[in-house]
């Protein structure tokens, strides 16, 4: 297996294998030179950087470590230096060295350099390689380590058999029954882009099985390390392959893990020919009839209903959704995703595990982060995955707790944290002799506007403020909230009850209509905010309850503010403020202002309220710190972006004539 930083190169160099890592300075030495140039563009198709440049090192000069079964290699300096790179080489010496694995001193290279698949490069294409490397890359004198293999893979003659049963080093022939698209698809991918090297599945000698959709292994899938490359001879659309190569994203999958850089540094750049022809060449591997996924409505029986469903609920659901699908260009669709449902969940518990972050490219500059969660037991992860992978018209198999904890290990992470009361577990719900009451209190805080229409007259639910069902410690939790009741309230001038504090929510956040005092989903919430009893600290204040306190002194800059929303919010919230919506229709991300945001009378209308939530909360996937304090902003940008967002028109609230009779009105009140 390879170190941590090394492997991820590996996998970034030949997962997709299409591209070069970076925007290097030595692309602009091309000059005019358009052989140069094209060499340049080629050695992105080669993804040649990503394996001979070390992270923070010079472009091109190797010394990246590879560690194999037989022991570790180090790529090598391919810079035109004279005495410690190929700057002595012939043209013929490179070709050699590029499509037969033969340096100039006839030292046989061992097939970490993909070789078996750059043989299929063209004459024409190997000349501009050669012209690149050695004019549009800067020299640099860098020694190549040696190799540390073990015996008898240090007989680096044993190589010359290799090759005679493994290296077909004739170039690509174009395929006659095939149209110009489909064998540039073909050559790009089957030669430079060497896909094959993580797609396809290997054999005793570490072969890959095939080199060419001649066999039905090519790209039928592969495990290096703790990632899963799938399988690409399923893929049904083009336009969503270009798509996720192009940004990172597309309708049903999103790039993860490794993944992420090569689009990120890479196919980004690629011509859309280019990217078109591939597309076409990997759809043409499915087998005739073959059909995207089905995609269903989701179960609710099995979300409330099961351990999993309920940790889906709490952990996921709120990128993810409830449908399965995601966030457009944010969070992937779980949904009919076919590396989510691969088989061997090897890359989907890497991920859940140990975290990720989206690529970054020229259609979107925003870099999302999942948090890893292994701070969830084995078992919880378990259910939770199998959920998810049997859900949404999902067939995949279960996942075991033995699959998640050899995951674990093998990414070298802690045991889970001990269970505390900052994170609680909605699947407990299901233990507890009140449980239907108690999901049932669940379901009307997390659907609110869905399940009580004439309540409700914005776009908002519970959740919206108290995340993932009131579960998160400054997030406003309903930690404890019940036992406060009855209390003063200074805004109304007179002592109030919980339910009176919950109609207060539903007419002012939810810009709606009361509920019957005594009614069965009056009684439900309150039963289920009462299950959320807290933990008291040393202070004896309950852990995590209420939101962070901005400092009053603390002057907010609504221009300022603007900024920061345009950067950090505008992409889930809508450049004007008018929240996200799926394509069927439902609300993924709620709207902050206008006539389906909460209105003027809501506590979140007042600026160092809302400040204190951005503060500790917002924006979602910036940091890696969910489900508690993943907001990554300053004091001041929180209090700023507040500032701005709870001062754009909303609806009215006429009832406010009656607020605070005593006085002690708050200074940051919007009337």
């Amino acid at each position: 297996m390879l170190e941590k930083g090394a492997r991820a190169r590996l996998a970034a160099a030949v997962l997709v294998g299409l591209g070069i890592s970076g925007a290097p300075a030595w692309a602009a030495a091309a000059g005019d030179d358009g052989v140069v140039a094209r060499g340049a563009y080629l050695a992105r198709l080669g993804d040649c950087a990503a394996c001979h440049t070390v992270e923070g090192g010079k472009p091109m000069a190797g010394g990246l470590a590879f560690k194999t079964p037989g022991g570790t290699v180090y790529s090598t300096n391919i810079t035109p230096d004279p005495k410690t790179g190929i700057g002595s080489y012939t043209l013929d010496q490179f070709s050699r060295a590029l499509r037969r694995g033969v340096a100039a001193d006839g030292r046989h290279l061992y097939p970490a350099m993909p070789y078996p698949s750059f043989a299929k490069v063209t004459d024409e294409d190997v000349e501009a390689l050669y012209a690149f490397f050695m004019k549009g890359v800067a020299p640099v004198e860098q020694t190549n380590k040696p190799a540390e293999m073990r015996f008898p893979y240090n007989i680096r003659a044993s190589m010359l058999f290799w090759n005679l049963l493994f290296l077909d080093d004739k170039p690509f022939a174009p395929d006659p029954a095939r149209d110009a698209q489909w064998n540039r698809g073909a050559y790009i991918v089957e030669g430079l882009g060497h896909c094959g090297a993580c797609h396809t599945p290997r054999g005793l000698a570490l072969q890959e099985k095939a080199y060419s959709s001649n066999s039905s292994a090519y790209l039928a899938g592969s495990t290096i390390g703790p990632w899963r490359a799938i399988g690409l001879r399923n893929l049904t659309s083009e336009d969503a392959l270009v798509q996720l190569l192009k940004t990172g994203a597309a309708r049903h999958s999103m790039a993860f893990g490794p993944m992420t850089e090569v689009i990120h540094y890479s196919t980004q750049y690629f011509t859309d020919d280019d990217l078109r022809a591939m597309a076409r060449y990997l759809v043409s591997l499915a087998p005739a009839g073959t059909r995207p996924p089905v995609i269903e409505a989701g179960d609710e029986k099995a979300l409330y209903g099961t351990r999993g469903g309920l940790g889906y609920e709490q952990f996921c659901a709120s990128c993810h959704q409830r449908s399965g699908l995601g966030a457009p260009n944010i969070f992937p669709a779980l949904a009919g995703n076919r590396a989510f449902l691969s088989d061997n969940p090897a890359s989907v518990l890497h991920i859940v595990l140990a975290g990720g972050t989206t690529a970054s490219t020229r259609a979107s500059t925003h870099r999302f982060k999942m948090p890893g969660f292994a701070r969830l037991t084995d078992e919880e992860l378990a259910e939770i995955l199998t959920f998810a992978r049997t859900s949404w018209g999902n067939k995949a198999s279960a996942v075991t707790a033995g699959q998640v904890k050899a995951m674990r290990a093998e990414l070298a992470l802690p045991a889970p944290e001990p269970r505390t009361i900052l994170t609680p577990r909605l699947a407990d719900l299901l233990n507890d002799p009140n449980s239907v009451q108690l999901i049932q209190g669940l379901r009307l805080m997390a659907q609110t506007h869905r399940l009580l229409p004439n309540n409700v007259g914005d776009a908002l639910d519970c959740n919206s403020c108290h995340l993932d069902g009131g579960t998160i410690a400054k997030a406003s939790p309903y930690f404890g909230v019940v036992t406060l009741f009855p209390v003063y309230n200074k805004r109304a001038g007179r002592v109030i009850t919980i339910e009176d504090r919950l109609n207060g929510c539903f007419q002012r956040s939810m810009n709606g209509a009361p509920l019957p005092p005594d009614s069965p989903e009056m009684k439900a919430m309150i039963a289920y905010m009462a299950w959320l009893k807290g933990e008291k600290g040393p202070d004896g204040k309950i852990i995590g309850r209420g939101l962070p306190k901005l400092d009053h002194a603390m002057k907010p800059d609504p221009a300022h503010g603007q900024k920061v929303y345009a950067d950090k919010c505008a992409v889930c919230h809508g450049k004007n403020g008018e929240g996200m919506k799926s394509a069927a229709g439902d609300w993924v991300f709620p709207p902050l202002w206008g006539d389906h945001s909460f209105n003027i009378g809501a506590g979140m209308a007042r600026t160092f309220t809302a400040g204190g939530f951005v503060k500790a909360n917002m924006p979602v996937a910036h940091q890696v710190n969910f489900p508690q304090d993943q907001g990554g902003l300053s004091d001041q940008d929180a209090l700023d972006v507040a500032e701005f967002f709870t001062h754009q028109p909303r609806s009215d609230f006429p009832a406010k004539v009656n607020d605070w009779p005593k006085g002690d009105k708050p200074f940051d009140s919007r009337y």
